[in-house]
């Protein structure tokens, strides 16, 4: 029985041996190489290439809150801002007293002259008194040094009109030195120890 030549190219294709026929009109494709065999399979997680390091946070400058004004350091604020009040009153007072005293007939003017000096320093130091309260937020060493030597005087000048009260049985002179000097000393401690407040770093 003959099943024709096998160099004929338009005959049926020819099996190689050792391999079972094949079904008439369904030719044979290749098979996809299954996994271990043929081409690499995917890394999984854990093997092949090593995994990407994690982000670090945190680039910059680190972001910090601003430091709070201690208690002390506001008391000592706020005593300055009342400070001011009365040396603000005292100046109209001692200016109302100038106007009094001109007007007067037997004024040589040195009165007057001596309570203008004093309606004037009043004045002064109520002005340096609300300067140094606003500064005090954002202020540096310098209000500190500046704040201390003015509670420092203030000390020693209400030290001065109690002694001078209780010797002249002034009972307002002695009682207004009492009230500067418990301002004074309350804002000269403020400042010692509030010295992280003005050293504290700007951002």
């Amino acid at each position: 029985m003959s099943f024709g030549d096998p160099n004929n190219p338009y005959g049926p294709p020819q099996q190689p041996p050792g391999q079972p026929p094949q079904q008439p009109g369904y030719p044979s494709y290749p098979t996809a190489p299954q996994p271990g065999y043929g081409y690499p399979t995917a890394p999984q997680p854990g093997q092949g290439y090593p995994q990407a390091p994690p982000v670090p946070q945190g680039y910059g400058y680190p972001l910090q809150m601003p430091m709070q004004m201690p208690g002390l350091v506001t008391t000592a604020r706020v005593l300055l801002f009342i400070l001011s009040g009365f040396q603000f009153l005292a100046a109209v007072i001692f200016g109302i007293l100038v106007a009094v005293a001109s007007s007067a007939e037997n004024d040589t003017g040195l009165v007057s002259g001596v309570v203008a000096a004093v309606a004037v320093l009043m004045l002064a130091l109520g002005g340096l008194s609300v300067f140094l309260g606003v500064k005090m937020r954002n202020g540096r060493g310098g209000i500190r040094i500046g704040t201390m030597i003015y509670a420092s005087l203030m000390i020693l000048g209400s030290l001065v009109n109690i002694g001078q009260g209780l010797s002249q049985t002034a009972a307002a002179g002695a009682l207004g030195g009492i009230v500067s000097l418990a301002f004074g000393i309350t804002i000269l401690v403020a400042m010692i120890k509030g010295g992280a407040w003005f050293n504290r770093p700007r951002y």
